[in-house]
């Protein structure tokens, strides 16, 4: 962001006689989720999912101290970035955020339909089914692995290895 030395502050004297009390408008009604409404002061990232994006100018550019551009030229530079930068993404989300969430949500519901329907019914006939498949496992390892395991574990124990320096 823009350092605050660079804002132009603004005085607007109203009279409270002019000013007309704005009544807030109701929020809309919640449709599609329990969820109630965003409002403006409410975060739109309460875990911290996108820590990464918090991008400023000096994130991006910098001049060393031996070459410095005019200030100008350096505070015209800074406004293009933040500008571009926050109108850009507004941009790309109004053309983008209902189609992706959509397809997000879509998403979401075919792997809960997959897990809920296919996967975890999978996992029960598997557990219901293990006992039996342990049993054949361990018979398997016993009969054939162990055995040539216990084998080669002997062959191997008389070699030695020396290393030495020559």
């Amino acid at each position: 962001m823009m350092s605050d030395k660079y804002l132009v502050e603004c005085n607007i004297d109203d009279d409270e006689d002019d000013v007309k009390k704005i009544q807030p408008s109701p929020p809309p009604p919640p449709q599609f989720s329990s969820t109630s409404s965003l409002t403006p002061c409410e975060s739109r990232d309460p875990w911290g999912l996108n820590k990464h994006l918090k991008i400023e100018f000096s994130d991006v550019l910098a001049e060393p101290a031996s070459t410095h551009s005019s200030d100008r030229v350096w505070v015209y530079s800074g406004i293009g970035f933040e500008s571009a930068r926050l109108w850009g993404y507004r941009c790309v989300t109004a053309l983008c955020a209902v189609p992706l969430s959509c397809l997000c949500g879509c998403l979401f519901a075919l792997l809960a339909c997959m897990h809920i329907w296919c996967v975890m019914p999978c996992i029960q006939v598997f557990h219901s089914c293990l006992p039996c498949v342990r049993s054949l496992w361990m018979s398997v390892v016993n009969i054939f692995i162990t055995p040539f395991c216990t084998s080669v574990a002997r062959c191997c124990s008389g070699v030695y290895v020396v290393f030495s320096k020559e």
